[in-house]
C-alpha cells in the first residue's frame, strides 16, 4: 500500500503557525497510529514499518519533528525542550482529525512518546517505545550506572555546541555522520539522510533536541497506565541494560519488554518485523 506526502500545519502558543512534513499510508478508516522518529533520522526510518502496519489496516502518520521539517525549523534552543514537542505531538494527533492514536516512537520519538502517554493518556491507545526507554529510568541509569554515563558521554558536544558538533558531522561529505549509522542502515537511505542534513541549518537544527535537555522535564515524566512494549536491543551503543531493565517500573498498565539480542540501536532499519509485532500486538490484531 503506497505511501503519500502530506503536511500538518499546527499553531503553536509560543512560535505561531509551523508546518511538519509528514507521510501517511493505510485506510482512511484505519486504526490510528503516530510514528515519532529519533535523532538522525527523519520519517524515511519507518519505511520499513509502515508498509505492513498499513496492509494490516491500520493508518499510519509519519511526521518529520520539530527542527527536521523545514517549515518547524526555530532558532531558540527552548523551543525543542520536552514541552514543546509534546505539544506537536498532541497537535499532529489532532491536525488530522483522530482524538487518540496507537503511538510508537524511536529515540527522541520514543522520549516524546514516552512523555505524551503519560501526560496525555487520553490521546494514546497504547505505546511501542523503541531503543530509549522512559526518561526517569534514563535519568536514574545516567546517575547511577557508569555504563550509562559513558554510552552517553557523545551527548556533551551535541549538548554544549551544536552548531560545532553539525560542522563535525557533515565535514568531508558527512563522514562522521555516516559512521553513525553504522551498517545498520540501508546505504541508500543512509545517503538520503547526509543530503537532508546537508541542507543550511538542518543539522544544526536536530541537534538542538539535545541542547534543549532538561532533567526537570525528564522528572515531570510520570508513570505510563496504557498499554505499552519497550524494544531494546541488547548490543545498543548508546542504552544500557539498566536503564532499558528500568523502565517497567515506570508503568502502571499492561507492560511488556522485548530485548532483541545482536540487535544495537537502529532497530526500525534492523529487525522491523519487531516493531510491526510489537504494535499489532497492542492493537489487537495478533
Amino acid at each position: 500500500m503506497p505511501s503519500e506526502s502530506a503536511e500538518l500545519i499546527l499553531d503553536d502558543p509560543v512560535l505561531g503557525e509551523i508546518v511538519l512534513d509528514a507521510v501517511v499510508a493505510g485506510p482512511d478508516d484505519g486504526e490510528p497510529v503516530l510514528l515519532l522518529h529519533g535523532w538522525p533520522q527523519s520519517s524515511l526510518e519507518w519505511s520499513r514499518v509502515i508498509p505492513p502496519l498499513a496492509e494490516s489496516g491500520m493508518r499510519c502518520l509519519a511526521p518529520d519533528q520539530r527542527g527536521y521539517s523545514p517549515g518547524a525549523r526555530p532558532d531558540d534552543v527552548a523551543a525543542y525542550e520536552l514541552p514543546g514537542v509534546v505539544r506537536d505531538a498532541v497537535g499532529m494527533i489532532e491536525a488530522v482529525g483522530w482524538e487518540s492514536a496507537h503511538v510508537v516512537g524511536h529515540d527522541w520519538g520514543a522520549v516524546v512518546a514516552w512523555a505524551l502517554a503519560a501526560q496525555h493518556p487520553e490521546r494514546v491507545r497504547s505505546l511501542t517505545a523503541v531503543s530509549v526507554p522512559h526518561p526517569q529510568a534514563f535519568n536514574r541509569a545516567l546517575k547511577s550506572d557508569p555504563v550509562q554515563w559513558k554510552k552517553s558521554a557523545y551527548m556533551a558536544l551535541f549538548r554544549t555546541a551544536p552548531g560545532k558538533a553539525a560542522k563535525v558531522l557533515m565535514a568531508d561529505g558527512g563522514k562522521r555522520l555516516r559512521e553513525v549509522y553504522g551498517d545498520a542502515v540501508h546505504p541508500d537511505d543512509v545517503q538520503r539522510y547526509v543530503e537532508r542534513f546537508a541542507d543550511e541549518g538542518a543539522m544544526e537544527a536536530a541537534l538542538r533536541w539535545y541542547a534543549a535537555m532538561d532533567g526537570e522535564h525528564f522528572k515531570d515524566v510520570g508513570p505510563v497506565a496504557v498499554p505499552t512494549t519497550f524494544v531494546w536491543g541488547a548490543d545498543d551503543v548508546a542504552i544500557g541494560a539498566q536503564a532499558a531493565r528500568g523502565s517497567g517500573e515506570w508503568c502502571t498498565g499492561p507492560y511488556s519488554l522485548v530485548v532483541l539480542n545482536g540487535r544495537g540501536h537502529w532497530i526500525p532499519d534492523e529487525e522491523p518485523e519487531a516493531v510491526v509485532a510489537a504494535v499489532l500486538g497492542l492493537a489487537g490484531f495478533r
